[in-house]
């Protein structure tokens, strides 16, 4: 009945979704196999996609000619860039989208891409001989075999469901757990662990009353996610998200469920995410502050169902209901569904090389929330790399890797092996030491040319970049060669009180002061205009940050530059950590743990001090 594929994928989450695609745009044959296909990139949680770094994450995934950013731009139902108001390394896109559109047109691009084929079924355990992986044994009795395999679980590996004191078997509400596979994976030398995350109740907006709450509309420019001419909607066609607030009233209604709370009773022993913990979590852990904001989020065009994002939840259905009645324009509010925390397996990442195979068995990988990540972006981004490398893995080639100074991507696969997690790891523009050099607007410029060389990135993406680079080359050169008189720009520097000149000045000097950008100078002096006339406004902005950002971004670059001398410095695999007397013992036994590649990644391995690195360093060139 089934064929050898090159690649299997286990999960249709993001993560799955996004390996399906790129192994098979990469030439593989490859198998999608879901325990549901009405599930195909379904949005489990929050209606949406990017926001701080994870939008910078959204379009590095589309300028490796991943699917994310376009599923992203024609189904979304309001777009904002966040952080406008900071310099260009903070710029964020996040999209508001439409749940079922979103998924649907997730299937739709998955069927149109050649070599994908699907199947419905669980996958129970792996095939495995010799310290390898060679295929999936379903929960029908199929032996389904492969060069690679490719683990995306969710969050559902033996996935538990807490509702108050209720307590349900699944990976997702009204979905079936997946079992096996941990059993198997640990019998095999396998280090798992439990986490948790969770879910605010879903809401019927015909019920609420918005003139209680403050209207988040829409930018009037939406730029959206994919570099490529992505189908987007018109500013005028966005739907407003809601802001409200929680109060004392309905903190005090919540705590009188914390006696049945499996959080607080310890009936959940994953450890649950930091930066997005529950409603009764927040109220518990900052009890000095009297409110706490909520979004109140539609979920599609065609929907009345309304996502309550802050107010995730695991306390009893009915203590949920009764403290969101008192929350302001929910007074007569009506509940579709509650709120539910679920706990599940994963696997530290520590365990996995780079390329997101697993060091215990080769062939195989792992991608998503089974590497201990939260949100959908960390996920397709690991998703789409997986895919990459089980492709190599598969054709006998070198894996792709992305180093921290290329992307954030590199950043989060680098965090994940070298210092592992221990709660839900979720990406922020904080974990990034050279950010400057990691914008949204430069993803394209940074990395379709690598995806182009391997085969992924499209010849069209190539060329738009090309064009793109000689378009900003351009404008850079317009400017530093454009000289303006005082009499010519004077009257627009009075105009929002910046000095006057007094002798005439190159237009890139001008473009260096911080109140002013190109656009303003377009449209109020004539010779700009003139001279940047039909010249797009992306390549315009493009020109302007690295005018503005020169020097930061030279620094960056040199920072990068001596840094990758460690980079360079390989450990060779069968280095004898025990013989280094001088080590510090947690040192040595990170290093034995984990096996860095290079100096460089032993030295942002967790624990590891300064002076372990200079003592390896000093063994080594012995």
């Amino acid at each position: 009945m089934f064929k050898e594929y090159d690649v299997i994928v286990v999960g249709a989450g993001h993560a799955g979704c996004e390996a399906a695609a790129a192994a098979a745009n990469l030439g593989s044959k490859v198998l999608l196999i879901t325990m549901n296909m009405q599930t195909i990139a379904q949005m489990s949680c929050n209606p949406a996609m990017g926001g701080i770094a994870k939008g910078q994450i959204v379009r590095e995934i589309d300028a490796m000619g991943g699917y994310s950013g376009i599923v992203t731009d024609e189904s979304m139902i309001q777009f904002r860039m966040l952080n406008r108001s900071k310099g260009p390394a903070m710029w964020s896109p996040r999209a508001q989208s439409d749940r079922m559109l979103f998924a649907a047109k997730w299937r739709q691009m998955l069927e149109e891409t050649p070599n994908v084929d699907f199947y419905q079924d669980m996958v129970n355990s792996l095939l495995v001989k010799d310290g390898r992986a060679y295929g999936v044994v379903t929960g029908l009795g199929h032996e389904i075999k492969a060069k690679s395999v490719v683990l995306t679980n969710g969050t559902f590996l033996n996935g538990v469901i807490h509702i108050g004191e209720k307590r349900l078997g699944g990976g997702r509400m009204a979905e079936k757990a997946a079992t096996g596979i941990t059993e198997q994976l640990v019998s095999l030398g396998f280090e798992s662990d439990r986490l948790k995350t969770g879910t605010p109740p879903r809401i019927d907006g015909r019920s609420l009353d918005y003139s209680k709450m403050e209207e988040q509309k829409g930018d009037e420019e939406i730029t959206g996610f994919s570099y490529t001419d992505s189908k987007k909607i018109q500013p005028a066609e966005q739907r407003s998200c809601w802001i409200t607030y929680t109060n004392q009233q309905v903190h005090d209604i919540l705590k009188t469920g914390f006696d049945k709370s499996p959080m607080f009773q310890g009936r959940i022993q994953g450890t649950g995410p930091r930066y997005c913990p529950s409603i009764e979590d927040k109220i518990n852990r900052f009890a000095e502050r009297d409110r706490h904001q909520l979004f109140v989020e539609p979920e599609g065009f065609n929907t009345v169902e309304i996502y309550v994002n802050g107010f995730s939840s695991s306390l009893p259905e009915e203590v949920q209901y009764k403290a969101l009645q008192l929350v302001p324009g929910f007074e007569n509010c009506r509940m579709f569904r509650p709120g539910y925390a679920i706990e599940y397996d994963y696997f530290p990442p520590t365990q996995l090389k780079f390329s997101l195979e697993t060091k215990l068995l080769e062939n195989l990988f792992f991608a998503g929330q089974i590497n201990g990540t939260t949100g959908y972006e960390e996920a397709a981004c690991q998703g789409l790399m997986a895919g990459i490398n089980a492709h190599q893995k598969a054709r006998g080639l070198e894996p792709v890797v992305l180093k921290r100074s290329e992307a954030y991507i590199g950043v989060l696969i680098d965090d994940l092996i070298n210092k592992g997690t221990d709660e839900p790891y979720r990406m922020f523009t904080s974990r990034a030491e050279f950010r400057t050099l990691l914008r949204q607007d430069n993803a394209d410029l940074r990395l379709t040319e690598l995806s182009y060389r391997i085969g992924l990135a499209s010849q069209e993406r190539m060329e738009k970049v090309r064009t793109k680079e000689e378009g900003v080359e351009k404008v850079k050169s317009i400017l530093n060669s454009l000289t303006l008189d005082p009499a010519e720009v004077n009257p627009f520097l009075e105009s929002i009180q910046s000095a006057s000149l007094t002798l005439k000045q190159k237009a890139s000097q001008i473009v260096l002061r911080p109140n002013i950008s190109i656009a303003q100078l377009q449209a109020s002096v004539a010779k700009i205009e003139a001279a940047l006339k039909g010249i797009e406004a992306e390549i315009v902005e493009q020109a302007e940050i690295q005018i503005k950002y020169n020097t930061y971004i030279e620094k960056e670059r040199e920072l990068v530059s001596k840094m990758s001398q460690l980079e360079d410095l390989v450990i060779p695999d069968n280095f004898n950590y025990e013989k280094l007397v001088s080590l510090s013992t947690e040192a040595r036994q990170k290093f034995k743990k984990i096996r860095p590649r290079t100096l460089g990644q032993a030295s942002r391995i967790s624990g590891v001090n300064p002076s372990d690195v200079q003592i390896l360093m000093v063994f080594m060139g012995r």
